[in-house]
């Protein structure tokens, strides 16, 4: 090869390189994403808001601030309720919700938060990552304009504050409760007027009368709340949100213009909140059920037999009535109820036998 061609051949190659390099500069500067999350929690709500709070942060953190996150609490954009619509119609990209919030648009979107006699945290983790629940949530959402994820639990929820005692199931009757999903259905069958406020309204709601009792969250929330001001009477099991999982809701077409990294970006963010949100309320949950009982004299109940078996059947019901729906309806009931035989049963001969025996040995 002769020198000049050399040179010739080495000088294309330089300018190709040097094009490449100055299309790829502009190409990582347009590569700024702005997305606004709306949330059905309070600002700096513990638990609920302050997770979802992070998970944004967390979004802009890994991102390395390329995916700028404008935050807007419960009120803060649009209503609590209003998030649902905000992001469907793409006025927004995200929000930060539990989906049985939506359950009059569809009852499928009930079984991606927790539905009565339903999974716990473990169990409905496994159904969405591994037992065709994260599919069917697609096919539910999508329909809709959305995509979901997981992005936060509470674990198991309290059965909640009454200002009576529950001896029976007739002492539902009549009984004003916010309970929101297909839990609230059931407590309907048992002659209760179900109630569905955001949580900040729930306190006023409760003192004020306009509702009879509440179930919330767990002991840390319920402590914040309040609560113990207005109900003499803390139920702990409850049959209505055995393991409650916290969606991050996407505009369709926002989620499907977005690079596989970005996915892989937010939905990373995604999981680190499922765990971290769990975790928290696992953690502190204990002491606060201590300073309940310690400093604000709480009457700690459980429900009995005669209610639990009560409510179990009108849990039937409501699941016959919500198959009936449609045949997606129907899809996702057996697909949950599947994967929550095959988990519960091996959680009741590995975990549930080994916390009954040291649960037994240690007194706890």
């Amino acid at each position: 090869m002769k020198r000049r061609d050399f040179i010739k051949k080495a000088g294309i190659g330089a300018t190709g390189v040097v094009a490449a390099s100055t299309l790829s500069t502009p190409a990582i500067a347009q590569d700024r994403i702005e997305m606004a999350i709306v949330a059905t929690w309070g600002r700096d709500f513990p638990g609920l808001g302050t997770g979802a709070q992070r998970y944004a942060q967390t979004i802009q953190d890994i991102s390395g601030g390329r995916i700028q996150v404008s935050y807007y609490a419960a009120n803060e954009r649009v209503g609590a309720f209003d998030s649902f619509d905000e992001v469907a119609s793409g006025n927004a990209q995200g929000y930060h919700a539990a989906d049985y919030y939506w359950k009059g648009r569809h009852p499928g979107w009930a079984y991606f938060t927790a539905v009565p006699f339903g999974m716990t945290f473990h169990e409905i983790n496994a159904w969405i990552r591994y037992g065709g629940g994260q599919e069917l949530w697609d096919e539910l959402a999508g329909g809709f304009g959305l995509k979901c994820i997981m992005a936060g639990s509470t674990g198991a929820q309290a059965g909640g504050w009454f200002n009576k005692e529950i001896n029976s199931p007739d002492d539902f009757n009549g009984l004003k409760m916010r309970m929101p999903g297909l839990g609230g259905d059931v407590i309907g069958k048992l002659g209760a007027s179900p109630v569905t406020v955001p949580g900040g309204q729930i306190y006023e709601n409760l003192v004020s009368g306009a509702i009879d009792a509440t179930e919330w969250v767990g002991a840390w929330n319920d402590e914040i709340m309040k609560f113990y001001e207005a109900a003499k009477y803390y139920y702990t099991g409850g049959m209505h949100e055995p393991g409650s999982m916290i969606a991050a809701g996407f505009n369709a077409k926002f989620w499907h213009d977005l690079s596989d990294t970005d996915k892989a970006i937010i939905s990373a963010a995604a999981t680190q909140e499922n765990e971290m949100m769990m975790t928290e309320y696992m953690g502190k949950s204990g002491a606060a059920l201590a300073r309940l009982k310690s400093d604000h004299g709480i009457k700690i109940r459980s429900f009995n037999d005669d209610v639990w078996d009560a409510m179990a059947e009108a849990a039937d019901e409501v699941f016959e009535e919500t198959r009936a729906h449609s045949d997606l309806a129907n899809r996702i009931h057996e697909s949950f109820a599947k994967s929550m035989k095959d988990t519960g049963g091996w959680l009741s001969i590995t975990e549930g036998a080994y916390l009954a025996q040291r649960n037994r040995i240690y007194n706890i």
